[in-house]
C-alpha cells in the first residue's frame, strides 16, 4: 500500500505532526512518499497516479495544482481537490456552510471597503482576507475611519458581523468523524498557546462540527467556533489543520489515513460512513 504526501519539506526542528504521522504509517507497513512539487522541475507528462492514497496537506501553490492533475486522473486524495479549493475561498466556504444550516456570522462581500459603512450602524465588522489563513490580516472595524484604512486592491473584501468572544476560541477537530475540542487563545503567541487546552465539547458544539463536515463530505478537518452571548458561531474551517492539542494526534491521524488508504486500495469509497468511528480510530497502526 502506497501513500503520497503532497506537502512541504520539514526540518529536524519542525513542530509539525506530519513527520510523526508518516513515521507511524511506515512502521505499520505502508510505503510513504513525500511529494514536493516546489522542489526542482516537474514534467507534467510524468504526473500520474502511482499511490493508493494522496494526502494534500498544502492549501495553495503548486501542490494544489498537482493534486488537481491527479484528481482528474481519478486519484484518491485526502482531502479531495474540489473540497480543498472550496475551503480555501471563504466566499465559497461560508455560503456552503450557510446552505447546510451551520450558524455563522452574517457575511458580506464587496469590491469597495467603503460600501460596508452602512453595516457599521448595527455594530462592528471583522474584515478578513478571503483566502487568508492562520489569522493573518484580520481586523475588527468599528467606525468609518477604521474602514477607510482597509486596503483597496483587486481582491474582494470579505467581512462578517463581529461577535465578541467569551473566553478562548473553541477549536473543533474531526478525525474520522470523532470530534475533539481544544480551547485556544487568539492571537497565539507561544507554543503553549498553539497547543491550547483540550476540553470535552458539548453536544451542540459536536453537532456544529459534524454538520460542517457533512456540508463538504469530509471526515478530516478543523472548525473554529466563537461563543458570544451564549451563542456559538462557526467562524472558520480548515481542510487539514495542525491538530495541535488533540491527545495522541499523530497516532490518531495515522490510524485514520491507514484505514482510508486500505479502502482506496480495495476500490471502496474513500469516506465510508458505514465504518464505525472507533473502528477507524483503532485500525491499522498498532
Amino acid at each position: 500500500m502506497r501513500i503520497g504526501f503532497l506537502t512541504r519539506s520539514f526540518s529536524p526542528q519542525t513542530r509539525s505532526y506530519i513527520p510523526l504521522v508518516m513515521q507511524a504509517l511506515a512502521e505499520a507497513g505502508a510505503v510513504v512518499d513525500v511529494i514536493q512539487p516546489a522542489a526542482g522541475v516537474t514534467d507534467l507528462s510524468n504526473v500520474r497516479v502511482e499511490h493508493d492514497l494522496y494526502v494534500l496537506k498544502q492549501i495553495s501553490g503548486l501542490a494544489v495544482s498537482i493534486a488537481g492533475t491527479l484528481h482528474a486522473q481519478g486519484a484518491a486524495i485526502l482531502n479531495p481537490y474540489p473540497v480543498t479549493l472550496a475551503m480555501h475561498d471563504k466566499i465559497v466556504m461560508f455560503r456552503i456552510l450557510q446552505a447546510a444550516g451551520v450558524r455563522t456570522p452574517a457575511t458580506y462581500v464587496t469590491s469597495h471597503p467603503d460600501e460596508l459603512a452602512p453595516l457599521l450602524e448595527a455594530g462592528p465588522l471583522i474584515v478578513k482576507p478571503y483566502r487568508g489563513t492562520g489569522g493573518h490580516g484580520i481586523r475588527v472595524i468599528k467606525n468609518a475611519a477604521e474602514l477607510a484604512d482597509v486596503p483597496l486592491g483587486k481582491e474582494p473584501v470579505f467581512a462578517q458581523r463581529y461577535h465578541p468572544p467569551q473566553g478562548c476560541d473553541r477549536k473543533m477537530f474531526s478525525i474520522g468523524g470523532r470530534i475533539f475540542g481544544v480551547k485556544k487563545v487568539f492571537p497565539r503567541r507561544t507554543e503553549a498557546d498553539k497547543h491550547g487546552e483540550p476540553f470535552t465539547p458539548t453536544p451542540e458544539l459536536c453537532e456544529i462540527a459534524l454538520r460542517c463536515g457533512r456540508a463538504f463530505g469530509i471526515e478530516l478537518y478543523g472548525v473554529d467556533i466563537v461563543e458570544s452571548d451564549g451563542t456559538p458561531y462557526a467562524v472558520d474551517m480548515n481542510s487539514f489543520p495542525g491538530f495541535k492539542g488533540v491527545p495522541d494526534a499523530p497516532l490518531r491521524l495515522a490510524n485514520y489515513l491507514y484505514a482510508a488508504a486500505e479502502r482506496a486500495a480495495r476500490g471502496e469509497p474513500l469516506f465510508e460512513s458505514a465504518v464505525p468511528t472507533e473502528a477507524v480510530s483503532t485500525a491499522g497502526v498498532r
